[in-house]
């Protein structure tokens, strides 16, 4: 008797949200957790991603955002959308203030990846390392016992995102933001390995997921009641 293989699992379909959606949920956030809604939509990274972004990864002149720790510790390069240009300008303005204030205090210094702490014992407490999206508190690190100002927590945005798509009457998470970039994408005819390389996705496989939702969606299949006449 031939023997029946296991079902192959499947992923599950992202949610993505329509353009008016993200909208309506941004028109209810403000300050720095607008600017990372934004920058989650507009640049396809994740909450740890931006909120982990140094000032150095932040490049005007070519439009560019670094992203250097992701998942599997591959980094990549995504667009800087010229819209939040100014924004992420006055951003770093705000965090520059939080900087002086740890210079004089003699707090300067953040945490470093890796090892760079030990190889580069001079760019922790430096502007170009400092982050984008500070804490306006400095807190003790519970690994090493030092004090320093740390990146704002992914819990304070979640709460405020949560907070907004409850008045929105939208039932969604952050990460949504992220696959309606790259659905988005998609549809305005980006080819899947640039999608793919946006995304940070390892495997294509991934990224073909969000096809599947274009497909189903209204720019794949048309439904045949839709070609029927008025009755």
């Amino acid at each position: 008797m031939k023997e029946i293989g296991r079902p192959r699992g499947h992923r599950r379909l992202p949610v993505v949200l329509s353009r008016a959606e993200v909208s309506r949920i941004l028109a209810l956030l403000d300050g720095e957790h607008r600017l990372l809604a934004q920058l989650l939509y507009g640049t396809g990274m994740r909450i740890s991603e931006a909120l982990q972004l140094r000032v150095k990864d932040l490049d005007f002149e070519h439009s560019t955002i670094v992203v250097r720790e992701v998942k599997g510790g591959r980094g990549r390069a995504v667009m800087l959308p010229q819209r939040l240009a100014p924004d992420l300008r006055e951003q770093l303005a705000r965090a520059r203030v939080f900087w002086e204030a740890d210079q004089a205090a003699g707090r300067g210094g953040v945490e470093m990846p890796d090892a760079l702490e030990r190889k580069l014992p001079r760019a922790g407490p430096s502007w170009t390392w400092f982050w984008v999206f500070p804490q306006s508190a400095r807190s003790t690190d519970p690994r090493s016992g030092v004090i320093r100002r740390h990146h704002l927590y992914d819990q304070t945005f979640q709460r405020t995102f949560k907070r907004a798509v409850e008045v929105a009457g939208i039932n969604t998470t952050p990460r949504t933001l992220s696959h309606s970039f790259a659905t988005d994408l998609l549809r305005s005819g980006y080819d899947i390995r640039t999608v793919q390389e946006l995304s940070g996705h390892a495997d294509v496989s991934t990224t073909m997921i969000y096809t599947h939702v274009l497909k189903i969606g209204g720019s794949g299949v048309r439904s045949p009641i839709d070609a029927l006449p008025e009755i």
